[in-house]
């Protein structure tokens, strides 16, 4: 979910102390990492193993052996795809020493920041409106705005990344989100408010990717899925968190303070990643950046976007569809672009790669499925008369706290299951109990009473969480370690762009039904649907996914 550090340009071909630099015995002359003699992108070279923290622990960052061949257009073997090695990294546990430990907190507590402040404010919109005399229209602009910032940049962020290492793009991300975030605790009129919020979804699409990347590169990939479960149940707690904290800030301070309250988490995670982040962890590109694909990329993404979430708000079909037009465009010109660069921004062969391609369509479904149920049933509470007597939107947030409580305890379970049994069947196993949930959501509808509600909301964030961290080392784990970053941005745009489709979804389907039985019972008919096909897509995984591995 949300909220990451980011990276450090300029990796130099020496080996840093601690870091070994013999003959890899897969073949080869390594720092750290393998050598198999089949290139990534040409001319890059070989990834040092980064210093770990001021303990100088050497772990190895994946460097992938100069190989020297020559790249094919569209990239041939992915780039930095030969002699990865996710085991070679000589980190046993996710937590496997001090300085490793303060990386993962680091990451933690950077991750954080991203759902923490998806959540937190949607409670502070009518104080926002009434301060600075703006209509819904626009102060709703602060929710879309952030979430097409965070749902379009992290695949260029990623891939920013790899080029130039984690260090430099986390912490320079997490100035810019403290940054943003006071500018628009301090803001005069809506324009600047906005213009902070905005900058808070930059930085925060810079964060998610690195940080998920420098994941892999803390650690061996046997405790990769402890690891990433870990931080999903952080992510977890901190989605969970942010509409009661939004409310008590918003009620006791007021919203300004929902804004400034970010900088009690930033100034410590910054102070931590000084000195826990590893000082080199990218590759020195020997090619030019792909301007011209990550421009087409931005104009896909934002366009597509904006499509979806605005809606029948754009005005004229005319327009939708001159808009939907103009996407449709620059996709395929992307598509073609990429297909023949030998370092794009993101490269199409990724998706060639069954463990890839499934795991995208399994979070996005599952998240399709996710959003659609937390969106739609509140409007399903307040509609029963005598349910939230009381209470109002107190009661309903209390019930939806079964989903998010049951993912961040089930989340690190998740994550061992998937280091211990392979990555497919436990991820199956998760997205199945999502289905199971799912079924009596669809069966009655807006029937059905709290009492099976809660059971069935805790269900499915039992089934998010055991998915989730097989989800996503499987996207990361299908590319060489050159790679991760992008890859890490890929997955996290399919993340979120599975929820802008659920939220599109439910308004196109709950607006036009005037009977809201039949409404929630097709809204619940759609998620069962998007729970049956991630489980589905589960299928495809593989238990250890691989850039060798088609």
């Amino acid at each position: 979910m949300p909220g990451e550090p980011e990276p450090v340009p300029g990796a130099t071909p020496s080996v840093p102390a601690g870091a070994s630099g013999g003959a890899h015995p897969r073949g080869g002359a390594g720092a750290g990492g393998s050598g198999r003699g089949r290139g990534s992108v040409a001319g890059d070279r070989p990834t040092p193993a980064p210093a770990i923290g001021r303990a100088g622990a050497g772990c190895s960052a994946g460097g992938d052996g100069a190989g020297g061949g020559r790249v094919p257009p569209g990239g041939g073997p992915l780039a930095g795809s030969a002699g990865n090695s996710d085991r070679a990294a000589g980190v046993e546990g996710p937590a496997g020493t001090a300085a490793e430990r303060a990386v993962l907190l680091t990451v933690a507590l950077a991750t954080m920041l991203a759902p923490l402040n998806s959540t937190m404010i949607a409670v502070a919109l009518p104080g926002i409106m009434a301060d600075l005399g703006a209509e819904l229209a626009l102060a709703g602009w602060l929710v879309t705005g952030y979430l097409i910032a965070m749902a379009t940049l992290q695949p260029v962020a990623g891939k920013l990344g790899d080029r130039l290492g984690r260090r430099p793009l986390i912490l320079g991300a997490l100035v810019a989100f403290g940054a943003a975030s006071l500018a628009a605790a301090l803001a005069p009129n809506l324009a600047v408010a906005l213009a902070g919020r905005i900058a808070q979804g930059i930085a925060g699409a810079v964060l998610m990717p690195n940080a998920s990347a420098l994941l892999r590169e803390i650690g061996s990939g046997s405790t990769f899925g402890a690891r990433t479960g870990l931080i999903g149940a952080a992510a977890g707690l901190a989605a969970a968190v942010g509409p009661p904290l939004g409310g008590l800030l918003d009620g006791t301070l007021g919203w300004r303070a929902i804004f400034a309250v970010n900088l009690l988490l930033v100034v410590p995670t910054l102070v931590l990643g000084w000195s826990a982040v590893p000082a080199a962890t990218g590759r020195r590109p020997a090619r030019a950046f792909d301007t011209l694909g990550a421009g087409l990329l931005l104009v896909t993404l934002v366009g597509g976007s904006a499509t979806l979430v605005l809606g029948g708000r754009l005005g004229s079909e005319a327009l939708r569809i001159a808009l939907a037009a103009a996407v449709g465009l620059a996709a395929a010109g992307l598509i073609a672009w990429e297909w023949r660069q030998a370092d794009p921004v993101v490269q199409p062969r990724f998706f060639r790669r069954r463990a890839f391609g499934a795991a995208n369509a399994g979070i996005a479904l599952s998240n399709l499925a996710m959003y659609s149920t937390l969106l739609a049933l509140p409007l399903l509470l307040r509609s029963r008369p005598g349910w939230l007597e009381g209470t109002g939107a107190v009661g309903a947030g209390l019930i939806l706290t079964a989903l998010s409580v049951a993912m961040v305890v089930a989340s690190p379970l998740g994550g061992r299951l998937a280091d211990r049994f392979g990555r497919r069947w436990p991820t199956v196993a998760g997205l199945a109990l999502l289905t199971l949930a799912a079924g009596p959501l669809w069966w009655l509808g807006g029937a059905i009473e709290p009492a099976p509600l809660v059971g069935v909301l805790a269900l499915m964030g039992v089934g998010l969480g055991l998915s989730g961290a097989g989800l996503q080392t499987s996207a990361m784990e299908a590319v060489g370690r050159a790679d991760t970053g992008a890859a890490a941005g890929v997955y996290s745009t399919s993340r979120y762009l599975g929820s802008i489709v659920g939220s599109s979804l439910l308004a196109a389907l709950l607006g036009p039904l005037g009977d809201s039985s039949t409404g929630f019972a097709t809204v619940f008919g759609l998620v069962l649907g998007a729970s049956v096909l991630s489980t589905a897509a589960a299928l495809a995984l593989v238990d250890r996914p691989s850039p060798d591995r088609p």
